[in-house]
C-alpha cells in the first residue's frame, strides 16, 4: 500500500507540473481603432435602364450567403460553380493537404501518451569452457528466449508536447485558410469569367451589328459614287472605317476564346469540352449587397484568418523554445522474460526487469537553443505585422469594391446618355446626308462616334455585374456557410480536433 502511494503520488505531481505551460499564449491583435470602410455614409447606387442597371442598395450586418453567386440568377452559372468545387484539382490538392496537416497535429499529439514496444530475442549461444560457471544446465551450448516490453513516459512538464500541438493545429488552420481561399477565388473567377464570356459576345455583336450597318452605308456610296453625286475619295473613307472596325474583331475573340478555356480549367476539364455560352441580359443585378462590419472581416475574410493562425503558430514556437531550455525527465520500464525452452514461458521465477528515470538538462549547445528562443520570438513579432497588414489590405479590398460598385454604377449610366445622343446624332446625320446637308465625313464621324459609345455601354454592363462579384470576394464569399473541405463534418471533428491515438 506504501509503494502504491508513493507511486500515486509521483504520478500527480508529474500531472500538476505538466498542467502548466511555458511560452506566450495567444492573443489577436486589435483591430485598428475607428475602421470603416469610408467617411460618408453608403447609399443607394445610381440607377439606369436594363438588367444591368438597377440601383444597389447596400445592407449592413447582413450574413454573405455560401451560394453568393446564386444572386445573378443563372441557373447554368451556378451549374458550372457547382462542377468546379466537385472537379477542380488546384482544390482537391489542397484538401488533401489540410489532411496531411491534421495528421501531422496528431502525430505531435503522440507524445501525451507513452509508447510500448514488444520485442521477442531467441538465440543460440556457446560458452568457451574457459570461463565459469556455465548456464544451469551444466552445459556450455545452450538456448535463451527473451521476450520483453520496452516502455517509455516523458512527461510535458513545461508544455513543450502541448505547444507543438498547438503549433501544428495553428498550421493545420493556415492550411485550411489557404483552401478557403483558393476556392473563393476560383468561384470568383469562374463568376468573372462567365460575366466575361457575355461581355465580349455583346462587344462582337455590337461590333458586327455596326459593320452591317456601314457595309449598308457603303453600297448607298458606291451607288451614289456611279451617279457622280459623290467622289472616290468619300467612298474609300468609308471603305477604311469598315476596315478599322473588322480590325478589332480578331482581338475580340482571342480573348474570348482564350476567356473560356480558363473557363475548362476552373471546373477542371479540357478546353474541347462544351460549355454553355452566356450572355449578359441572362444576369440578373441584385438589388441589395451584403456589407459586413469591418470587425466582421477577422472572422470572415481566408487571408485574415490565415495570418491570425501564423501568429499562433509564431506563439506556440515560442514555448517549445522555452521548454527545451529547461530539464526535463524521462521515464522507462522493461519487463522481460527469458527462458532456455519456450515451455519455461509460462513458469514462474524467470521473470525480469528495469525501471529507470532518466533526469536531463541542456547545458551548453553553443548556443542554438538560446538563438532558437530569440528567433521564435522575432518570428512572432513578424506575424503580428503581417496580420496587421493583411487587416488593413482587407479592409481596402471592401472599400476599393464598394467604391467600384458606386462609381461604375454613375460610369453606365452616363454610357447609356453618351450612346443615346449617339444614336440620335447618327440618325440626324443620315437624315442630312439624303438631304445634302453635310459631308460622307461627318456621316463616318457619327457612325465612330456610337461604334465607340455602343461598346464602353456594355463594357460598362460587365463592369457592374463584376463589381459585384468583386465585392463578395472582399467580404469572403461566405465560405462559413458552406462545406469546402471535401470531408463530412463528423470526419472534420474526428481528424481535426481528437488526439486519440486511433
Amino acid at each position: 500500500m506504501k509503494r502504491l502511494l508513493r507511486h500515486s503520488t509521483v504520478l500527480l505531481s508529474s500531472v500538476v507540473l505538466g498542467a502548466c505551460a511555458v511560452g506566450p499564449n495567444f492573443h489577436r491583435p486589435d483591430m485598428p481603432a475607428n475602421a470603416d470602410y469610408q467617411r460618408a455614409a453608403l447609399s443607394p447606387t445610381k440607377g439606369s435602364s436594363g438588367n444591368a442597371g438597377v440601383s444597389q442598395r447596400f445592407e449592413t450586418g447582413v450574413d454573405i450567403p455560401g451560394k453568393w453567386w446564386t444572386v445573378f440568377q443563372n441557373a447554368e452559372l451556378n451549374a458550372l460553380v457547382e462542377q468546379s468545387l466537385a472537379n477542380n484539382p488546384s482544390l482537391k490538392a489542397m484538401q488533401d493537404g489540410l489532411k496531411t496537416a491534421w495528421e501531422q497535429r496528431r502525430i505531435e499529439g503522440a507524445a501525451l501518451y507513452p509508447t510500448l514496444s514488444a520485442s521477442f530475442n531467441p538465440t543460440r549461444n556457446k560458452t568457451s569452457q574457459v570461463y565459469s560457471p556455465v548456464p544451469n544446465n551444466n552445459t556450455y551450448l545452450y538456448n535463451v528466449h527473451t521476450a520483453q516490453l520496452s516502455i517509455g513516459y516523458v512527461p510535458d512538464l513545461w508544455g513543450g508536447a502541448r505547444r507543438a500541438i498547438e503549433m501544428a493545429g495553428a498550421q493545420a488552420d493556415i492550411q485550411r485558410f489557404q483552401l478557403e481561399a483558393t476556392a473563393l477565388t476560383m468561384v470568383s473567377n469562374l463568376v468573372n469569367a462567365a460575366i466575361q464570356d457575355a461581355g465580349i459576345r455583346a462587344q462582337i455583336e455590337a461590333t458586327q451589328s455596326l459593320i452591317s450597318d456601314q457595309r449598308t452605308v457603303l453600297n448607298t456610296l458606291l451607288n451614289e459614287q456611279k451617279l457622280g453625286n459623290i467622289s472616290l475619295h468619300d467612298v474609300t473613307a468609308q471603305q477604311a472605317s469598315i476596315a478599322q472596325l473588322e480590325m478589332t474583331l480578331p482581338p475580340l475573340n482571342l480573348a474570348l476564346a482564350q476567356n473560356r478555356d480558363q473557363m475548362a480549367t476552373l471546373i477542371g476539364v479540357t478546353p474541347n469540352t462544351p460549355m454553355p455560352e452566356f450572355h449578359l441580359e441572362q444576369f440578373t443585378l441584385p438589388r441589395s449587397l451584403p456589407v459586413s462590419l469591418p470587425s466582421a472581416l477577422l472572422d470572415q475574410r481566408p487571408d485574415v484568418r490565415a495570418a491570425q493562425a501564423q501568429i499562433q503558430a509564431a506563439s506556440a514556437q515560442i514555448g517549445i523554445a522555452i521548454a527545451n531550455r529547461l530539464p526535463n525527465v524521462q521515464l522507462s520500464a522493461t519487463p522481460a522474460q527469458a527462458v532456455g525452452t519456450m515451455s519455461d514461458f509460462f513458469k514462474p521465477g524467470y521473470g525480469n526487469w528495469t525501471i529507470a528515470a532518466t533526469l536531463m538538462q541542456p547545458i551548453f549547445q553553443g548556443g542554438s537553443l538560446l538563438h532558437a528562443e530569440r528567433g521564435a520570438r522575432d518570428n512572432l513579432l513578424q506575424a503580428n505585422d503581417q496580420y496587421k497588414a493583411t487587416v488593413l489590405s482587407a479592409i481596402q479590398d471592401v472599400a476599393d469594391s464598394l467604391h467600384a460598385v458606386s462609381f461604375d454604377a454613375d460610369t453606365l449610366a452616363a454610357n447609356e446618355t453618351n450612346l443615346q445622343a449617339s444614336e440620335k446624332t447618327l440618325n440626324i446625320s443620315h437624315a442630312q446626308l439624303r438631304l445634302g446637308d453635310i459631308s460622307t465625313l461627318s456621316l463616318l464621324q457619327a457612325q465612330q462616334s456610337v461604334s465607340q459609345a455602343r461598346l464602353s455601354y456594355v463594357q460598362a454592363q460587365a463592369a457592374r455585374f463584376s463589381d459585384s462579384v468583386g465585392l463578395f470576394q472582399a467580404l469572403g464569399g461566405g465560405w462559413w456557410n458552406r462545406n469546402d473541405i471535401g470531408m463530412t463534418p463528423a470526419a472534420q471533428k474526428a481528424l481535426g480536433k481528437s488526439l486519440v491515438p486511433w
